[in-house]
């Protein structure tokens, strides 16, 4: 099978407006578990996922996501009261997640930009407080580049980081397709309760079932966990437009994952369980990632970009443990203690699975590339598992039901 040549018309399906969830459920784990196990199809409740990840004994590896939602949209109003929304897609100056956080006085971002029609020029102003302290937020746009803009952001205080302004100034992004505004319990609901790292635009929403006692009972039934870095970015939402896969463009997300995390995947034989299709792309990135160490040792960290089509043309091979190896050795030399990449990878029916071998996931969006990837992992059952869960009410999307796949 070749990818390229696939019809995205061949991966949609009836999905009635009314089967989306807007809303979470107030109790995460309470959500509807559907239970795809080598080819049959069943359900239980989430809460009870750890008799699934453990019924042939502990002795897994579970890898979650562990990025943050930033309040990304920032509403500015011009002078004539015209309402222009910036809404941050990736750091741009400087370009690092963690040191952009950091800045003081000033920092740019790439971004979208809502009524763009309206901003001619200039720079837009907006006062606030942090602490009783009133402060001017000055944005200005600086030039336009790949069909996004870049916005200069300069605040007047010198202790400020970008990260309080953030908190300060700017709106959670939720889903276009929730149709509706962001309310103040999605602050809390559209998190995981493990995110720790700020970059993201969406949440990894697989991870939005967890609770604290579920991932007690995770740690009871002998299961290790791990965490990775993937920032999820508004390319996530892209519908495929082209008629065949090939002419599809993906978006690139920034992940980061720990040299403890490499070692953990070697220890369990190159295999894990990944919570969300973030966790997913992080993955099975890496092993592209060790084929390109395997030529060149010597690369550069922002040589070991993985682009879109780079799977499929792939002609040498080698076992997944040999390439994470390279990844070790690679961090060693280098004498690091995390692998920060970026990935544009495209999952779809045709790709071999290197490190996934179990998936939990929600039900995604018609003709998208996350039902590709599903597509990917379970052949043709996709539609088995779509069908049963439209047929038993199960909700779909971000604030949905939940799934795992297991081969």
């Amino acid at each position: 099978m070749i990818p390229q040549l696939l019809h995205i018309a061949d991966y949609d399906y009836p999905l009635p407006g009314e089967r989306i969830a807007k809303y979470p459920l107030q109790e995460r784990d309470n959500s509807k578990l559907l239970v795809y196990r080598h080819g049959e199809i069943g359900e239980d409740s989430f809460r009870n996922i750890t008799k699934y990840l453990a019924e042939n004994g502990g002795n897994r590896l579970m890898v979650f996501n562990n990025t943050k939602v930033i309040h990304a949209r920032i509403l500015l109003r011009k002078k004539t009261g015209a309402l222009i929304e910036i809404f941050l897609l990736e750091p741009y100056m400087p370009r690092d997640y963690e040191l952009m956080f950091q800045c003081k006085n000033s920092c740019s971002w790439l971004c979208l930009i809502g009524n763009l029609k309206k901003w001619k020029g200039g720079s837009l102003k907006r006062e606030f407080s942090i602490n009783g302290q009133v402060l001017e937020l000055i944005a200005t746009r600086i030039k336009e580049e790949q069909a996004s803009h870049v916005v200069e952001f300069r605040w007047n205080n010198d202790y400020i980081s970008f990260s309080d302004i953030l908190d300060a100034v700017g709106v959670l992004p939720i889903p276009p397709y929730l149709d509706r505004e962001t309310q103040e319990s999605d602050n809390i609901s559209y998190q995981t309760v493990y995110s720790k790292i700020k970059g993201s635009v969406a949440a990894p929403t697989a991870g939005l079932h967890f609770t604290d006692n579920v991932l007690k009972k995770i740690d009871e039934a002998g299961i290790e966990r791990e965490e990775l870095t993937l920032h999820v970015g508004a390319g996530t939402f892209r519908p495929v437009k082209s008629e065949q896969i090939g002419e599809h463009k993906m978006h690139t997300e920034y992940f980061c994952v720990t040299k403890q995390t490499i070692e953990k995947l070697i220890s369990y034989g190159g295999k894990a369980i990944a919570v969300g299709t973030t966790s997913v792309r992080t993955l099975e990135s890496l092993y592209y990632i060790g084929l390109k160490l395997m030529d060149n040792p010597d690369l550069q960290a922002e040589q070991l970009h993985v682009t879109q089509w780079e799977p499929y043309r792939e002609c040498r091979t080698a076992t997944t443990i040999d390439s994470l190896k390279e990844i070790k050795h690679w961090l060693e030399r280098n004498d690091k203690k995390a692998l920060h990449s970026s990935t544009q990878i495209i999952i779809a029916p045709g790709y071999k699975y290197k490190i996934v071998d179990t998936l939990i996931t929600n039900f995604h969006q018609p003709k998208s590339t996350l039902l590709l990837l599903v597509g990917a992992f379970v052949g043709d059952d996709w539609k088995s598992i779509y069908n049963y869960a439209l047929s038993h009410d199960f909700r779909f999307l971000s604030y949905g039901d939940s799934s795992i796949l297991i081969p």
